[in-house]
């Protein structure tokens, strides 16, 4: 039988000048994963995007892979051709944790 697999979800802050859409954020995030880390190592940290608007987004990923995604996500200067910065607000278990400390 499989275990099952513990997740967090992290709270960004996405500093930009131009809005930087869903799609757009989720290939980011993805390449900055894939680039830092591999197919494989990408695949191991289980993203998955729950919430996003312009300047906050709402992520869960695999609790293994916490300090990898946070490393991709330091790195990321550019999705696609728009400068931005992604900054980790909070990391909680559970979605309304996570909303009590983002406010």
């Amino acid at each position: 039988m499989l275990k099952k697999t513990k997740r967090r979800y992290l709270a960004l802050e996405i500093d930009t000048v131009d809005a930087v859409d869903f799609n757009e954020f989720a290939d980011g995030i993805w390449s900055a994963l894939v680039k830092l880390y591999g197919e494989q190592g990408a695949s191991r940290a289980g993203l998955t995007i729950i919430h996003h608007s312009p300047s906050l987004a709402i992520i869960r990923v695999a609790n293994a892979a916490i300090d990898m995604v946070r490393a991709a996500l330091a790195l990321t200067t550019k999705i696609g051709d728009k400068p931005v910065a992604i900054h980790v607000l909070a990391v909680s278990g559970t979605i309304k944790a996570l909303r009590k400390k983002v406010g």
